[in-house]
């Protein structure tokens, strides 16, 4: 009887587990919107948890560096002390960074605003001289100017009461709402912060629990394994991101040489605005640099046009030669993608994640572009097929080195 039990156990559990499955995808596939419902939801309350985890793992690799020369500081004694030293000193290096970086970037971009609206009436006036150029040398262009004047002039206040009115309350309504938002992702940051803290002191017992749980789970093969992708995973972020941002940090500090020399010889403006928003946006790949240089062109072109044209032929070559010699350098290691599939990760997340799918898209399907080519290379293998393997390097052997010596 013992034995039919177990024979039958065996053969409905995989019944049972299909089943239960196929329940769960048509619950996935015809209720799919009450299922991102309840994940919007819980992801909404846990956001300070996510905010401090997202936190705590860019702050990990400057933690763990301030921790390691702490510990050879103090010869691996006091532990405590150098886990709590360590994190002073990265939240100080982080409230530094904001710090500078908003000095630098507040008062340059006020001075931007304040010359943008000097030149208006310079730019009007001009304008106005060039209509009046056109009317004087081509009467039939003037006619048309003068009838478009008119047509503004009889609707527009008509237009600024139906539509603009209207706009602006709708607008005030939308500021409030982004108020209201805004203080909440404060909130949710200040939290954050708290559980980053709690994070980095305890990293090591997260990790030890994380590991007891896969081993539990699964044979000590298998649990290896994830491991092991959970290291190769960490390690593709960290460099991705580790080499962007160094990557951004040149490109921002050459861009700002440039436009202290154009300062310097032709008289430009806001050198470290434009530097600051050229480095920051170079952090988005494949799109960023041209969301960083086209406000960038347009404050420039309010000040002087020659100086606009020499930055857009700067920033072009900037951006072949970050594209084709510095970024490469830097982070061939960390994702190993070809342009085309960078391009397709940044369009793919980016739609359905939006900024966080666009920053984050390209370290994310570089692991699965590399969990599908593993188990390509498996499968070509399992299948004795090895023509499409890739080719182990050829060990020179000894007799022949001597001969060549």
């Amino acid at each position: 009887m013992r034995e039919f039990l177990k024979k039958s156990f065996k053969v409905a559990m995989p019944l049972f587990l299909g089943l239960g499955l196929s329940i769960i995808f048509f619950f996935l596939i015809f209720r799919f919107d009450g299922f991102s419902g309840g994940l919007s939801t819980i992801a909404s309350i846990l956001k300070p948890f996510i905010y401090g985890g997202v936190i705590a793992y860019l702050l990990k690799t400057p933690y763990n560096w301030i921790a390691a020369k702490l510990e050879k500081l103090f010869k691996g004694k006091k532990t405590g002390m150098v886990k709590a030293l360590a994190l002073i000193l990265v939240l100080f290096a982080v409230v530094l960074a904001i710090y500078l970086l908003l000095t630098m970037i507040i008062p340059a971009l006020v001075d931007s605003l304040m010359s943008i609206a000097q030149a208006i009436p310079g730019v009007v006036t001009r304008l106005d001289q060039t209509v009046e150029q056109l009317t004087a040398d081509y009467p039939e262009i003037g006619g048309y100017i003068e009838k478009g004047l008119s047509t503004v002039k009889t609707s527009g206040p008509e237009w600024i009461k139906n539509s603009i009115l209207p706009g602006l309350t709708d607008a005030l309504g939308g500021a409030l709402g982004v108020f209201g938002s805004f203080v909440g992702v404060l909130y949710n940051l200040l939290i954050g912060v708290i559980i980053c803290i709690y994070i980095l002191l305890d990293k090591e017992t997260f990790a030890r629990q994380a590991k007891m749980i896969v081993y539990s789970l699964f044979p000590r093969d298998i649990a290896e394994k994830i491991v092991d992708e959970f290291v190769f995973i960490d390690k593709t972020f960290v460099g991705f991101f580790g080499g962007k941002v160094l990557d951004s940090a040149i490109v921002g500090l050459i861009c700002y040489v440039f436009c202290l020399i154009l300062q310097l010889t032709m008289g430009m403006h806001n050198a470290v605005l434009i530097a600051v928003v050229v480095g920051v946006t170079n952090i988005i790949p494949f799109f960023g640099p041209y969301i960083g240089a086209i406000p960038s062109a347009l404050i420039i072109l309010m000040d002087s046009p020659i100086c606009c044209l020499f930055f857009v032929i700067f920033v072009v070559l900037l951006q072949l030669f970050d594209g084709n010699v510095l970024g490469p350098k830097l982070l061939s290691e960390s994702v190993g993608l070809t342009g085309f599939w960078v391009l397709f990760s940044i369009t793919l997340f980016g739609g359905l994640f939006g900024i966080v799918g666009i920053i984050a898209g390209v370290p994310v399907f570089a692991v699965i572009y590399d969990l599908i080519r593993r188990w390509v290379y498996t499968m070509l293998e399992k299948n004795k097929i090895s023509e499409f393997l890739p080719k182990a390097p050829v060990e020179e052997k000894p007799e022949e080195a001597k001969d060549e010596k």
